[in-house]
């Protein structure tokens, strides 16, 4: 399938700082990508490269074939939905989502038809003729959504659109976000530093980190087989801990010497992940010994406990035991794995 958008070895100077280091991506069409990273990543520098507010160092930006690295925000097919969702608050509902359409000439009764029409698709029909100030967050950002889709755009791009909603709210609108974009089609970029967030919504999750691509794919792939350590630490919790490939194709841990499925060379030095979610009370294939419970946090549907090994005190082995688990801080209790489930990192 043709890329939708294609960035090709961007940067981005600001002075000595390398805010984008080089960075390739593809953007598939009818996709919802989201960026994520820790703050300084470089995900709001591209995003707003993709947008038009900032123009690269060097590299080039495609958006439907056509070069647009130069090309100002308003000449492009994009729109954009800002954090603060910069609603003008002196415009009803209705006139705000209907601006972009009066700034490209449109008579009042056409764009008047078709905010009516985007509202009903954001579940905000009957706000046409309120004003931003009698709405609450979760409908203003639902506005904003809609003014950025009125004027159809082939990519709609969304920075932190969620980060002012409290938890609740932020989960429903990840839902409504999602259902939105497979109605419309548009291709969805969306920037987080919230990996729940990029896992709920994604179709393409791009980790970011010093201002560069760790690692792409879908959110599934991302979290179940990181391509590095940061992403296996950013994208979810990971306890992570050394290992060395010996020469019969094993690998040497703090635990004792494992049989996993590598390619790294005989020798190397490779780091090890355990999702919390695949560690155990127990016995089971890969014994990690004993260890000394040190927090225990009910989080609902499952409890989350860090523990220290006895084999290797200096880690904090984490675990997310069920709900009903017998365990408290300051036991000692038997843990395992699965070898299935432990990811070697080679970077």
């Amino acid at each position: 399938m043709t890329a939708l958008v294609q960035v090709k070895n961007v940067s981005r100077l600001f002075g000595s700082m390398r805010a984008l280091d080089h960075v390739s991506l593809d953007i598939a069409p009818e996709s919802y990508t989201v960026l994520l990273g820790p703050s300084g990543s470089g995900k709001t520098t591209l995003l707003s490269i993709l947008g038009g507010f900032l123009e690269p160092s060097e590299g080039q930006v495609l958006i439907e074939g056509e070069d647009c690295t130069s090309m100002p925000p308003a000449k492009r097919p994009t729109t954009t939905v800002f954090q603060d969702y910069a609603l003008f608050p002196h415009m009803t509902v209705g006139n705000n989502v209907g601006f972009g359409l009066r700034m490209r000439g449109l008579a009042r009764p056409e764009r008047d038809r078709r905010a009516r029409d985007v509202l009903a698709l954001v579940g905000l029909a009957e706000a046409f003729d309120k004003k931003p100030h009698q709405l609450s967050g979760g409908q203003r950002q639902r506005v904003a959504l809609a003014r950025a889709l009125v004027v159809e755009p082939s990519v709609l791009l969304l920075d932190e659109p969620l980060g002012a909603l409290d938890l609740k709210l932020r989960r429903q609108m990840q839902d409504e976000l999602k259902a939105i974009q497979k109605r419309v089609g548009t291709a969805f970029v969306h920037v987080t530093h919230d990996q729940e967030e990029a896992m709920a919504l994604a179709d393409h999750c791009v980790v970011m980190n010093h201002g560069r691509i760790e690692d792409e794919g879908p959110a599934e792939r991302v979290y179940s087989r990181p391509g590095s350590r940061f992403s296996a630490t950013f994208m979810g919790e990971s306890t992570i801990f050394p290992g060395r490939v010996t020469s019969s194709r094993e690998i040497e841990t703090p635990f004792g010497t494992w049989r996993l499925n590598t390619d790294a060379a005989t020798g190397a030095d490779v780091a090890l992940a355990l999702r919390p979610e695949h560690v155990a009370i127990g016995d089971g294939p890969l014994a990690l010994g004993r260890a000394k419970v040190g927090d225990v946090v009910f989080q609902g549907s499952f409890k989350r406990v860090t523990a220290a090994p006895e084999r290797a005190a200096q880690i904090d082995l984490l675990a997310r035991l069920p709900a009903d688990a017998a365990v408290r801080a300051g036991d000692v209790v038997e843990f395992a794995c699965d070898p299935r489930h432990v990811l070697v990192l080679t970077r």
